[in-house]
């Protein structure tokens, strides 16, 4: 038995508060019931063990990634769990948490500044380029998370778990995109089961390129790079909703208040985006969504951290 088995298997709730009357009925995935309080923990398993697997991978071997923090966090755990010294490029545009998680883990950071703490096509760019002059070191794994194929598979677990949990009765699948990884490798699982599953992806109404619209910055942590990314499928993409960063919050706030659901801000999204697709749907249907990480993750973000009151 190792920590790593705890990956998975995570539970599924129905919404209770925040669905409006005549929608879908909505369920939830606890994806924060993984080890490090996110879906992530699925594909950075994956991704080091088939590297390792196949040799890109040899003990002795430094692990290197750029991450918004979820998946630079997941692979601190894993390389902990694993023995691999891990080194990650991150911003200051990501959650402090996120930054303090990854260094207990055991992650060597760099920094990469922001625009006024917001996601940025440019940052991204920016990190990914720390990252591929990090990789030319020797003896080093250079993860790739938006090119790693690896990934799409971590996922397909996931998608068989959505399918047995509801007996096969899903008629829509919704998930915010970052990697494009999770929300490919769920619904490449659920169209196997049942071709006419209706897969939508979310993304910040600021930067809506799966759409067609131009890239801008926003702060849903983790979705929205500002391009659509290279694991991107859009022939199992059934419907893309925009949903605004502020939008996505105020929702993820209802979740804690209204459901006692802890998440993070992309979770937001997804519900919103989720009740948009099960109102046209109707009452009948079912519409699954994740709760993609914990809000343990965003304390100190605006998303909860509230002033407090006058006197």
């Amino acid at each position: 038995m190792s920590i790593l088995d705890a990956i998975g298997n995570t539970s599924m709730v129905p919404l209770r508060k925040v669905v409006p009357p005549g929608c879908a009925s909505i369920v939830v995935k606890l994806e924060w019931e993984n080890p490090t309080g996110s879906l992530k923990d699925r594909m950075a398993h994956a991704v080091i063990s088939r590297a390792e697997e196949d040799g890109r991978l040899k003990p002795g071997y430094t692990v290197v990634e750029y991450t918004g923090g979820s998946t630079g966090t997941s692979l601190a755990f894993v390389c902990a769990a694993k023995g691999y010294p891990i080194r990650i490029v991150s911003s200051d545009a990501f959650s402090q948490e996120k930054l303090d998680h990854m260094t207990a883990l055991g992650a060597e950071l760099t920094i990469v500044p922001s625009e006024g703490g917001r996601t940025t096509k440019k940052l991204i760019l920016d990190m990914i380029a720390v990252a591929r002059e990090m990789s030319e070191q020797p003896d080093t794994y250079w993860t790739d998370q938006l090119n790693n194929h690896d990934s799409i598979a971590g996922y397909y677990p996931l998608g068989e778990e959505i399918w047995t949990q509801t007996q096969g009765k899903v008629n829509a699948f919704v998930h915010s995109v970052g990697t494009g990884a999770s929300s490919r490798g769920i619904a490449t699982v659920l169209k196997r089961h049942n071709p006419r599953v209706r897969i939508g992806v979310v993304e910040p109404a600021e930067s809506a390129v799966l759409a067609g619209g131009a890239p801008g910055p926003h702060k849903i942590e983790g979705v929205g790079i500002g391009y659509a990314p290279p694991l991107w499928e859009p022939a199992l993409v059934d419907e893309i909703v925009s949903v605004s960063t502020e939008d996505a919050k105020e929702m993820t706030r209802r979740l804690a208040r209204e459901e006692a659901l802890f998440a993070g801000t992309s979770s937001g999204a997804n519900v919103l985006a989720a009740i948009q697709i099960g109102q046209r749907l109707g009452p009948d249907a079912t519409v699954v969504t994740l709760m993609a990480d914990s809000g343990l993750k965003y304390l100190s973000t605006d998303a909860y951290k509230r002033k407090p009151a006058a006197v």
